[in-house]
């Protein structure tokens, strides 16, 4: 197991608990990731980029694996998705969940079997579900009523298309009120509090076109206990009761979604899933007893969890600024290719690498280039106090939910996507350049 799976271990004392397991010291302030210097790759590939290491995705799976060996493991393509990242799921053995044409279109082009596919989305176009039925995915998330006409008619007759229900289970859950999706009150799901779950089970069930398989459930992300999952399960099996008493209907599945929260910087907490596994078929199993009911086969969907502790962000410092009693430095992204700072508040650890400094620490804020002064990365964070123009600024953490949320702010090029593996680099996601911006504005 590599050492960024573990809660804590020597290299948290200077602030390595949290970047992959393969990272390694080099001598001059360098580090390398999966045999390979950062330093050489923003030489090779310019900065900003994203470096993804191989192996700590595949741990990462192998874990999940290993935590839920009776349980189906889903990964959330939303946090991030390559056909590389695609390549490596199928062969660790993980299903993939998409939430649009886009993904699940990567996804099968790749070669990712659609039956281990599960297709959600709060509001799916046409085209999303056509591809979806005529691809062949093994499950579609129903997610407000009008969706079951629409799958319905879209399979026909004599077609049959396996669906779940997202149902809203009332859960206050999640690192960020944005990212809390367990309640009522947001766009996810059907309520289980005003009985409009409840509506679209007995409609799914009047389909003949449909197979209701099971239930689903997200309660959030960026979750780092374990008790809001075990609340979850005993409400989803209440509702699994009270279908089967007004409907004669067992479910064999119940997806629990993912949200599972990971550490961003050292000392922070992040879920132990190998004691989600055990205490979540603990709750299952009781819960089933207790309503005279067959245990489901189980679901989760990390997305975060694999992804995240993979990524490694590399930026050049361009300016440094002392104003206003701050030490700003400013690098050459910045928003545009990580909002989560801007849109949550998210907090980071970056580092200086690539060479040896024994200058002390001061208290500095990472900004990035960009037309806002939102353009945050890192908020009074300690860097070498001799930081300047031409560093190299590493921050780790960075697999899941930047390249996938990045935009083309300014006409900034989206970053590259460098893959790390046994010494060896290779890009999998090559930079946005100014000739794709041209080549998209085909006005006059």
């Amino acid at each position: 197991m590599s050492a960024s799976l573990l809660t804590e271990d020597s290299a948290g004392l200077d602030g390595l608990s949290v970047w992959p397991g393969s990272t390694t010291r080099l001598p001059h302030g360098h580090l390398s990731v999966g045999g390979v210097s950062l330093a050489e790759v923003a030489d090779r590939f310019d900065t900003p980029a994203y470096v993804l290491d191989e192996d700590e995705i595949r741990a990462r799976c192998r874990m999940y694996r290993a935590a839920f060996p009776q349980a189906d493991v889903v990964y959330a393509a939303k946090a991030f998705l390559s056909r590389a990242m695609v390549r490596w799921i199928h062969e660790e053995g993980l299903g993939l969940d998409v939430c649009s044409a886009g993904e699940l279109e990567l996804a099968v082009t790749a070669g990712f079997p659609p039956e281990r596919v599960v297709l959600h989305g709060n509001a799916k176009t046409p085209r999303d579900i056509e591809l979806g039925l005529r691809l062949g995915v093994g499950r579609i998330v129903v997610d407000s009523p009008s969706e079951v006409a629409r799958i319905a008619a879209l399979t026909g007759l004599p077609g049959r298309q396996k669906v779940m229900v997202r149902v809203v289970p009332g859960v206050a859950a999640g690192g960020h009120e944005k990212i809390r999706t367990g309640t009522d009150g947001q766009k996810f799901g059907l309520s289980l509090t005003d009985g409009s779950a409840q509506h679209a089970i007995a409609r799914v069930l009047g389909q003949p076109q449909l197979e209701l398989t099971g239930l689903h459930c997200h309660i959030g992300s960026q979750i780092t206990e374990v008790k809001p999952y075990l609340v979850a399960v005993r409400r989803m099996v209440g509702l699994m009761a009270r279908v089967r008493e007004s409907h004669g209907v067992t479910f064999p599945e119940l997806d629990l979604g993912g949200g599972h929260g990971v550490a961003y910087r050292p000392g922070e907490p992040a879920l132990d899933v190998t004691a989600l596994a055990r205490r979540l078929n603990a709750e299952l199993a009781t819960s089933c007893a207790a309503a005279g009911l067959p245990v489901p086969r189980l679901a989760v969907e990390p997305g975060r969890a694999i992804a995240a502790p993979a990524g490694v962000a590399l930026y050049r410092v361009l300016a440094v600024k002392h104003t206003g009693g701050k030490v700003f430095v400013a690098v050459d992204g910045g928003m545009s290719d990580n909002p989560r700072p801007a849109l949550y508040g998210a907090r980071y650890a970056p580092r200086l690498i690539g060479r040896a400094t024994g200058a002390e620490p001061v208290t500095a804020t990472v900004v990035g280039r960009h037309c806002e002064a939102g353009d945050v990365l890192a908020d009074d964070v300690p860097l070498p106090g001799d930081v300047r123009p031409g560093d190299l600024i590493a921050v780790p953490v960075a697999g899941a939910y930047q390249v996938s949320m990045a935009s083309a702010y300014n006409l900034v090029g989206r970053p590259p996507v460098v893959a790390v593996h046994g010494g060896a680099a290779r890009l999998l996601v090559r930079r946005e350049t100014q000739e794709d911006f041209r080549r998209r504005d085909v006005g006059v």
